[in-house]
């Protein structure tokens, strides 16, 4: 389960002598996105999306022409990759999204399991999370300083390709430049605010339970739309030290993604970079009434994309 499905390519950032810089992996090898393409804009993943009408066409070219290019290239083993995204001008993260997540939740506070929202008339409502929690596939998140409910939840994470604005549902995927993998790390006990009373409109605090500095692993790279295909028919699970904690299928989704990007546009732009994490499934720490601790290996899976591994400390 540690590859993508065989694709085209994957877009990626990786670590070089000059920083980070855009590659397109093609096979088990990586290439300069720039320097493949010989577009210099296309230096950074950032620089891409915001040409991605023209670059979706370019990268798959330059892709497709790579095993007999002289342009520079290193083996995938040997290249340190870094979150595909840097810093995206937003972060926009489903909440509640899996029936069977959110009736753990419910119970957890002792509530009966909630119903459909789309029998209430609902909507799919999204929480923030800033760039700076953004870190790299592989890295060491530091937890016990700040948390001692950290939380696990591994979601698919959409990236969106072109600017949009009200868009239908029936147009919403064809905004997406691709998909990669995202845990949504969670202090659970930074997310109600001491000494405000439970009835309080304010007793929650999204900010310090969802977007401090490690919060979001990303990675590893993005896969083009075209070589998901159906978002909503993939395999997602996550393991912490080799125990599998998550498994599920985004098919489970209570709000799809189409309806996300229908809800997130309406009366609001959407620019290329901004990433949808989409929700996860049952399993999470806290309806096990488990938790991170320093030491903890997080492993996630995505069908078709790949994996990602972060260590706590």
């Amino acid at each position: 389960m540690a590859g993508a499905k065989s694709a085209g390519y994957k877009l990626a950032t990786y670590k070089s002598s000059d920083g980070p810089r855009a590659g397109i992996i093609v096979g088990n090898e990586v290439f300069d996105a720039a320097k493949l393409t010989g577009k210099p804009a296309y230096a950074t993943v950032m620089g891409i999306l915001a040409d991605w009408k023209a670059a979706e066409g370019a990268l798959k070219k330059a892709a497709a022409g790579a095993a007999k290019s002289r342009a520079k290239r290193q083996p995938l083993s040997k290249t340190k990759l870094l979150a595909p995204l840097r810093f995206p001008s937003a972060i926009y993260c489903a909440g509640a999204n899996y029936s069977d997540h959110a009736a753990e939740m419910a119970a957890r506070e002792g509530n009966p399991r909630p119903p459909d929202p789309h029998t209430l008339g609902l909507k799919a409502w999204h929480f923030l999370k800033a760039a700076g929690a953004i870190t790299d596939p592989g890295a060491t998140v530091k937890i016990s300083h700040y948390a001692k409910s950290m939380d696990w939840e591994v979601e698919l994470a959409a990236v969106i390709g072109r600017t949009c604005k009200d868009v239908p549902q029936a147009k919403a995927l064809s905004y997406v430049a691709g998909y990669t993998i995202a845990n949504d790390l969670s202090a659970r006990d930074r997310g109600r605010r001491a000494s405000v009373p439970d009835a309080s409109p304010f007793k929650w605090d999204w900010t310090k339970h969802k977007t401090f500095e490690g919060s979001c692993p990303l990675g590893p790279w993005i896969v083009p739309a075209g070589d998901i295909g159906d978002p909503q028919k993939l395999g997602l699970k996550l393991w912490v030290n080799g125990v599998l904690k998550q498994n599920s299928n985004t098919s489970d989704m209570i709000f799809n993604l189409a309806e996300q990007i229908e809800q997130l546009s309406a009366g609001m732009t959407l620019y290329p970079g901004d990433l949808i994490l989409t929700g996860t499934p049952a399993g999470v720490g806290a309806g096990r009434g488990e938790f991170l601790k320093a030491g903890d290996v997080v492993k996630l899976w995505v069908e078709n994309i790949g994996e990602i591994e972060n260590r706590m400390a």
